[in-house]
């Protein structure tokens, strides 16, 4: 009911949030005496349609993300009052259902049913066993990868790279070198880089940072930004991602390979026999007056 489908759905319910919720509280029973609500507790009645919990729960679990962050209060009233009044319009509906609409609502009805045939099985085959399987086979031999923290001091000749190098080697501090000298944006943080790992950098400045000793500096180093100075700060070991770390992912890897697997066998074993059309011309379906009565 309420997938997101474009920008119609999205302005059809934002305004009816913004219409008011027509009486529902006849109750004269205080909290205490009502029963704990289910899915089956009824909210309001349309005629003799019951809405219930359910209908609103169900609802609210397709609403897009900007919807998911709305108050309980507002979107509670918002879906209640247009599921009201989709009732309150269907109710006025007293011919046979258009042949578009039942089609679609045939299709809705077989999706919706497929999907839940799938997420059951899925549930039923993905084991913890399954995904630290899996982490292990990714994750269990690879190594440590070297992480390097380094800054720069980032000038337009190799002359005046030499100069830096000069003042640095006798007894200038690298970042207030940084600060005076470097013209690239890290200048002002003090030529501070942070971390970096292999293949973020040019080769030529990767190569000469990891070639450094912790605390050393370099000497020039051309690249298509320039001439480099480079202090190599600190080296460590990038950390291996845990099990939590990489959990949804290998869930999410795991479910849609489960999931294949599943509907390839079950479409293979079904029935499946062609029908009169099934040599027709595909542009057929273009041919939207075929639905019309």
């Amino acid at each position: 009911m309420f997938k997101h489908r474009g920008t119609l759905s999205s302005v059809v319910f934002a305004v009816l949030l913004a219409l008011p919720v027509a009486a529902q509280e006849n109750s004269t029973a205080t909290p205490e005496e009502r029963p704990d609500p289910d899915a089956s507790t009824v909210l309001v009645t349309v005629g003799e349609t019951d809405i219930t919990l359910g209908h609103l729960i169900a609802a609210a679990a397709l609403l897009p993300p900007e919807y998911q962050r709305m108050e309980d209060s507002v979107l509670f009233e918002g879906i209640l009052q247009q599921l009201v009044q989709q009732e309150a319009l269907a109710q006025t509906f007293r011919e046979e259902l258009p042949l578009p609409l039942a089609l679609q609502l045939e299709n809705e009805k077989r999706a919706l049913v497929a999907r839940q045939v799938i997420q059951d099985k899925v549930s039923e085959l993905l084991t913890e066993e399954d995904i630290a399987k899996r982490y292990d086979e990714q994750y269990g031999s690879i190594e440590a990868e070297p992480e390097y923290n380094a800054s720069h001091i980032l000038v337009e000749s190799e002359e005046e790279a030499l100069n830096v190098i000069d003042v640095i080697n006798n007894g200038g501090d690298f970042a207030e070198t940084a600060r005076e000298f470097s013209t690239g944006p890290s200048g002002p943080n003090g030529g501070a880089l942070g971390w970096f790992g292999a293949g973020m950098m040019v080769p030529s400045f990767e190569a000469a940072a990891i070639a450094l000793e912790v605390g050393e500096v370099s000497g020039p180093v051309q690249t298509q930004f320039g001439w480099h100075v480079i202090q190599l700060n600190e080296v460590r070991a990038k950390d291996i991602p845990t099990l939590e770390d990489v959990r949804a992912n290998i869930e999410q890897d795991l479910t849609q390979e489960l999931a294949s697997a599943f509907l390839e066998r079950v479409t293979d074993a079904a029935d499946v026999q062609s029908g009169p059309g099934a040599g027709m011309d595909r542009s057929f379906l273009r041919r939207q007056d075929l639905l019309e009565e």
